[in-house]
């Protein structure tokens, strides 16, 4: 094969070691001063980006940080040339930052705030994920949906938005960037109609605000549309609704596990391919966070910095995404994956809803 011949993309990665040590120290020697200059550009414009994003939100209540994120994104890459040397950065904060920033919604989780939703609602969050997850995956095989498209739409949907989406790209290493970014653009567009909507069905269904906010945090996709949607329910509403979503958030790590094995198994024995380890380290972290904030060795102004830390990182690299979308191959992408979305919106939210009924 001439080098003109090559294949270009993921599949000429080398194989590397599925080993959490040695991937880290190779790492790790791999940050040098000129990974530094190579980076920096790009990294800071995606910081400028996510600070802009963060203050627009401010102004518009109501509003989403990662949708605004995403569309300034979007913005810049269609109306204005990118330079090059600003592509190495944006690469790195659409996938390392996205991690990153799914390391500190681990702080979020305290264990004992979901035990005390009993064990009734317990199972319920584990219908809603595995229900959720399965059911999307069904439903997108009979739309034609490809495989990693309607995975990233499931695990999105029923766990916990972008941050589900980063998980499982972090796990399956998604070769085409935009099924990553459509399944982002999905869960931030979907779960901002669910904040309107959701409140406005609960008053129709005759809910009260302790069922309403079970049944906003087991239906919508992200935890700050679930606390827009649970203000604006109000009552006790809103803190029953972080509690179960983030029981929901909880689950990100045994089914990032899960997925892992599955595979693993189906790359076979083959010694060219390179195998996800079982626990990816940022989910390893992710679980370190959270045992971190069951010490208690912290002070509690931790616990904002950490939703401030995740907020800003999960912007930065959204914008980051957004920068790699050009609208004509975005709405190349088809009905198919909005259909798909949309009933698995419908489709959590009445797990979520038959569960409140039957425990709430």
């Amino acid at each position: 094969m001439t080098t003109k011949e090559l294949p270009s993309g993921p599949a000429t990665r080398p194989p590397s070691t599925t080993h959490t040590g040695p991937q880290l120290g190779a790492f790790l020697r791999s940050w040098g001063p000129a990974r530094w200059k190579l980076l920096a550009p790009g990294v800071a414009v995606c910081a400028a980006a996510a600070a802009a994003a963060v203050c627009l939100t401010a102004l518009l209540p109501g509003a989403s940080t990662l949708l605004i994120a995403i569309v300034i994104g979007v913005l810049l890459r269609n109306l204005v040339p990118v330079p090059a040397r600003l592509l190495p950065g944006f690469g790195y904060a659409a996938k390392t930052l996205l991690r990153a920033g799914v390391v500190l919604l681990g702080y979020q989780l305290l264990v004992s705030d979901v035990l005390s939703l009993g064990p009734g609602m317990i199972l319920v969050v584990v219908c809603i994920v595995g229900l959720g997850i399965g059911g999307t995956l069904l439903m997108g095989r009979w739309l034609g949906v490809g495989p990693t498209q309607r995975l990233l739409i499931a695990c999105g949907f029923s766990i916990c938005g972008a941050a589900a989406v980063a998980a499982v790209d972090g796990v399956i290493e998604t070769r085409e960037r935009r099924e990553v970014m459509t399944a982002v653009a999905l869960v931030v567009i979907f779960g901002t109609l669910m904040i309107p909507i959701l409140p406005a069905a609960a008053a129709l269904l005759g809910l009260g605000y302790y069922q309403a906010g079970l049944w906003a945090g087991g239906s919508i996709h992200e935890v700050a549309q679930v606390v827009a949607a649970g203000g604006t329910i109000g009552g006790a509403a809103l803190g029953v609704a972080v509690i179960v979503k983030l029981a929901r958030v909880l689950m990100l790590a045994p089914v990032m596990a899960v997925i892992s094995v599955q595979r693993r198994r189906a790359m076979g024995a083959s010694a060219t391919s390179r195998k996800p380890p079982i626990m990816p380290l940022f989910v390893a972290c992710f679980i370190a966070m959270m045992a971190l904030r069951a010490t208690g060795w912290l002070p509690a102004v931790a616990l904002d910095w950490s939703k401030a830390g995740e907020s800003f990182l999960l912007a930065a690299a959204m914008f980051a995404l957004g920068t790699g979308v050009h609208v004509k191959s975005l709405l190349g992408v088809g009905l198919r994956p909005f259909i798909l979305a949309a009933a698995a919106t419908v489709w959590v939210a009445c797990l979520a809803l038959a569960g409140v009924l039957i425990f709430g």
